[in-house]
């Protein structure tokens, strides 16, 4: 009989005011007990409405039915054969619009907690399985991917599985990309993501560190090199700035320079070689995942105060919201209808303070969000002494300017199809941030799946 409850099993995690001291995951995960418990939720439909949602089609409904019979380690492979990244999906995929929104059991109480239960799976594996991953017989076919984040990552393995002799290029000095830089300790750990790189090791794929393609190589030396094929994830790295008065102060950072210092580099640990500000009053315009990120770092880098300034009303706000939920547990204030208007800082340059304006929502925009409108003679500051950007990314410039044939759109994203991440030029492939900007990790891993399977495809017809 399946476990009616209408609710989810809670997920345990550190209390707020310990965990905003430390950069320990939140979460501490499901016991088999309550895995076990919550796999008995589901009614494992027939149609599988779940899956639908799923960008890399993991086949949600046999995993489950494995954990609900206790065979974790069943369900672990059965999650393996499409998805390449379980324990990072079951931490930062944003479940609740993709496959649990689908879940039946959401119509009438909560759906089943699918992404708790992936990651359940993962963990559970990787401290009880033996087994490890075993490199196919070479095809004899070599391909080249650039990037080593979530889509390239995916890819990579896909392609190895396959017999490809792969190699991935990598600008940073540690594989992983947006998963080691960008999301921080406490949501998604990174030993985690480096057993995931080792496994996909384990297949043979060979991983070059700082390479930048475009500088050290181009994309068409590559194919000098011999590689048949060339799959281009390399992010959306290029940070937005607030564009006002005064952001060129010290104490103004990007998200992406302030979380990069803190996760990649380690910079909340005592005597880390790379240097941070600590702040005590924080400001961060945004409202996304990585705004979250950011605000709930500085939380745990010491800052007594810590806003999220935001310009619409908290129903507009992107992030997920665990996140969100989480963010203003541990202490950070929402300012939502706020817009910045100035950096202010003192004789030496330092920021003291964000001049910003009252806003209104009016009609919806191109976005189908109500647009903010100042009001009028609203404005006030912000007693700061840092500021962090945290309102979007654009892909890097290096590989367009370095790559004749490979057509970009106005935003400097690779245009490629959608279904198979075919780009204008032969041979090149593309898929995740750098084509669609600043998404999804399992939306990116959904475009490297798709784009290795086209690989595949266009080098065997190339070689009939």
């Amino acid at each position: 009989m399946p476990n009616m409850n209408p609710k989810k099993c809670p997920m345990p995690e550190q209390a707020p005011d310990v965990r905003n001291k430390n950069f320990e995951e939140v979460t501490l995960g499901y016991t088999a007990e309550m895995a076990v418990e919550e796999a008995q939720r589901c009614l494992n439909c027939k149609n599988k409405p779940c899956m639908t949602g799923c960008p890399v089609q993991v086949k949600i409904p046999e995993f489950i039915a494995l954990v609900a019979e206790g065979k974790f380690l069943e369900a672990a492979a059965k999650i393996k054969e499409t998805s390449a990244l379980p324990a990072v999906c079951g931490r930062v995929c944003p479940q609740e619009s993709q496959c649990e929104c689908h879940c039946v059991r959401g119509i009438k109480g909560e759906a089943v907690a699918i992404g708790r239960l992936e990651r359940f799976v993962a963990d559970y594996a990787r401290e009880n399985s033996t087994e490890k991953a075993v490199k196919p017989e070479s095809n004899g076919h070599k391909v080249a991917i650039v990037g080593a984040g979530p889509a390239g990552l995916t890819c990579a393995g896909d392609l190895a599985r396959m017999g490809y002799e792969v190699t991935v290029f990598e600008a940073l000095h540690t594989a992983g990309g947006v998963l080691m830089y960008g999301i921080p300790e406490f949501r998604l750990p990174k030993t985690i993501v480096q057993k995931e790189i080792d496994t996909l090791k384990d297949l043979g794929v060979e991983f070059v560190l700082n390479f930048v393609v475009g500088r050290s190589e181009t994309i068409d030396e590559l194919f000098g090199d011999g590689y048949e094929a060339i799959f281009v994830g390399s992010g959306a790295g290029l940070p937005t700035f607030i564009g006002v008065p005064g952001e060129n102060a010290n104490g103004v950072y990007s998200a992406n320079e302030y979380l990069t210092r803190i996760n990649l580099m380690k910079a909340y640990k005592e005597n880390a070689d790379t240097p941070i500000y600590h702040a005590k009053k924080v400001a961060v315009v945004g409202g996304g995942n990585v705004a979250m990120d950011a605000a709930r770092c500085a939380k745990r880098m010491g800052a007594d105060e810590v806003y999220i300034v935001y310009r619409r009303s908290e129903k507009e706000l992107p992030a997920r919201l665990e996140e969100i939920h989480h963010a203003k547990e541990e202490g950070v204030v929402f300012k939502f209808l706020t817009a910045p208007l100035e950096v202010l800082s003192d004789e030496n340059f330092n920021v003291t303070g964000l001049k910003c304006q009252q806003m209104e929502l009016g009609e919806p925009d191109a976005s189908g969000r109500r647009r903010p409108i100042p009001v009028e003679g609203s404005e006030f500051v912000l007693d700061l002494d840092c500021v962090i950007a945290a309102i979007g990314t654009s892909p890097n410039p290096l590989i367009r300017h370095t790559t004749p044939g490979l057509e970009t759109n106005r935003k400097g994203c690779i245009v490629a199809d959608d279904e198979h991440g075919i780009t204008s030029k032969d041979g090149v492939f593309a898929g995740g941030d750098a084509v669609t900007g600043a998404a999804t990790v399992i939306l990116a891993m959904g475009a490297g799946k798709r784009a290795a399977a086209a690989m595949d495809e266009y080098i065997k017809n190339k070689n009939k």
